[in-house]
Parts: C-alpha cells; sequence; structure tokens
C-alpha cells in the first residue's frame, strides 16, 4: 500500500485504521507514509475508508489558515479527503501477504477466503478427520502483531520432526517445498501477514508429545500462538481429550460439537 504525498494533508485519519500500525504521520514532511516491512496488504484502509477528491492544495491552505486562528478543519474518521491511499500492483512473493490479511481475497490452493481453510472443525461434512486421529490447528499472529513466515516455518520444521500429517487442503502446506521436514519456499520467509492457520492432524497416543511440542515452541516465536484441536467422539458421544488437556495444565472451552446426520460414516462425527 502507498500513499501519494502529492495528495495527502496529514488528516491522520487512515493511522488509526490500520490494523498493523504500519501507517504514521512523517513530521519531516508532514505527510502520512506506510512502514512497508509492518504492512501486510490487508487493504483495510483503503477497503475500510470513504475515499474523496477534494483538492489537496486548497485543503492544506484551509488547514494553514485555520492554524493561524488556533482552529483545526478535521474530516470525518472514517474519510481520506483526497484520496491519497494507493493499492500497490502486488507481485510474488510480496502477494502473499494479501492472500492471508485480506478477508476479501481468496487463496488460489483452496479457493477459500481470509486464512483459506475451513479447518478440521468441518469434520461432519468432510470427514477429513479419521477414527483414531487428532486434529489440530496452530494459529499464528493476531492484528497488531502479525507472524513473519521465517517463524511460521519453525513451528513446521517441529511439528515435522514430530512426525504429523499436514493437511492436504490448507494455504500453508501448499507453500511448503518439502513437507517431510516442514520447509517453505524460502521465497516468503521475509513477508509478514496479519495470521495464518497450520493445520495438522497425529494419532491420539502421539497428542501429549505433540502438546508439549507446541508449548515449547510458543515461547520460541515472537508472535502468538492460538490452538485448536478436534476429535472424533465414541459412539456415546464421550472422548478422554478435556482431561488430557487438564493434565498437561491447558485451559480451554469446548467450541463446537457437530453431529452427523443421514450418513452412517459420520453420526458420531464431532468436534471438541
Amino acid at each position: 500500500m502507498q500513499i501519494d504525498p502529492k495528495k495527502c494533508v496529514a488528516c491522520g485519519n487512515c493511522v488509526a485504521v490500520c490494523p498493523m500500525g504500519a501507517i504514521y504521520i512523517d513530521p519531516g514532511v508532514n505527510r502520512a507514509a506506510v512502514n512497508t516491512e509492518e504492512c501486510v496488504e490487508s487493504y483495510t484502509c483503503h477497503r475500510g475508508m470513504s475515499m474523496e477528491t477534494l483538492n489537496p492544495v486548497l485543503v492544506r491552505a484551509v488547514r494553514r489558515m485555520l492554524h493561524v486562528f488556533r482552529l483545526r478543519f478535521d474530516p470525518e474518521p472514517d474519510v481520506c479527503p483526497t484520496s491519497a491511499i494507493t493499492p500497490d500492483e502486488l507481485t510474488w512473493p510480496r502477494v502473499v501477504r494479501r492472500a492471508f490479511s485480506d478477508v476479501t481475497a481468496s487463496h488460489e490452493s483452496t479457493g477459500v477466503h481470509g486464512r483459506g481453510t475451513e479447518e478440521v472443525k468441518t469434520n461432519d461434512v468432510t470427514n477429513r478427520l479419521d477414527v483414531g486421529r487428532t486434529g489440530l490447528t496452530v494459529e499464528l499472529g493476531r492484528p497488531g502483531i502479525g507472524v513473519w513466515f521465517r517463524d511460521v516455518e519453525h513451528v513446521t520444521k517441529s511439528l515435522a520432526e514430530a512426525g504429523v500429517e499436514f493437511e492436504e487442503k490448507n494455504p500453508v502446506t501448499s507453500l511448503m517445498v518439502n513437507r517431510e521436514l516442514g520447509l517453505l519456499n524460502p521465497e516468503i520467509l521475509n513477508e509478514k501477514v496479519m495470521s495464518v492457520i497450520i493445520e495438522f492432524n497425529t494419532a491420539e497416543a502421539d497428542i501429549v508429545e505433540t502438546l508439549q511440542i507446541l508449548r515449547r515452541i510458543a515461547s520460541e516465536i515472537p508472535t502468538i500462538m492460538a490452538l485448536g484441536l478436534s476429535v472424533r467422539c465414541d459412539e456415546q458421544g464421550h472422548t478422554d481429550i478435556e482431561g488430557l488437556l487438564r493434565a498437561q495444565g491447558f485451559e480451554f472451552n469446548r467450541a463446537k460439537t457437530n453431529i452427523g446426520i443421514g450418513r452412517a460414516e459420520l453420526a458420531v462425527a464431532a468436534t471438541a
């Protein structure tokens, strides 16, 4: 994303809109500017603000005149009065930033918007999680902090060493050049995005080891990690996963329970 210095009047409205805090007023030139390293190309500023077409020379003159009388002219907070915000022509690998950060963009690998995955919690209709397996999602990043793909790779490499199976229908998996080692395309490692979701599954017998690995990794990466865990209940609707999580010292919320209807193989599918 760029801000045209010829149009910008330094009203500052776009500063508060950016979810990554990547826009600032440069006091040296009295114009808004974008920190390109921190910008994740979410297009929130361009999409979320009304673009007006006031003459920037006139607006600056009015602001200077009002300043003399200790008055201010501020447009509505959701308005860029001179349409100074201009999207870049994104190319590889920077285009990856928008794919993971712009909620209106869809991933080529899955055709899904946002982080590009419907997640294993839809197992009642997708049957992606087999009996005896535990599905996990690791979400990295949040607005305001984001995540670098070099840190995503640190997670995927550690999980690969534990022998997990990465989900086929997942954008992060599609960016791997070696799934057995959890290696991502080296061209994207210095790209930053709002957040990503890594999906994988492992044998129920290995879940404790996997949780311990994730707990260790969480302290090694400079971002936020959120863990989702999915299991299939038995025919009585029971699962031991809650007791296991408590024993490992994890606090959790039971987010969703799916009950398959009309298909025998899904009749006991559930997500905890």
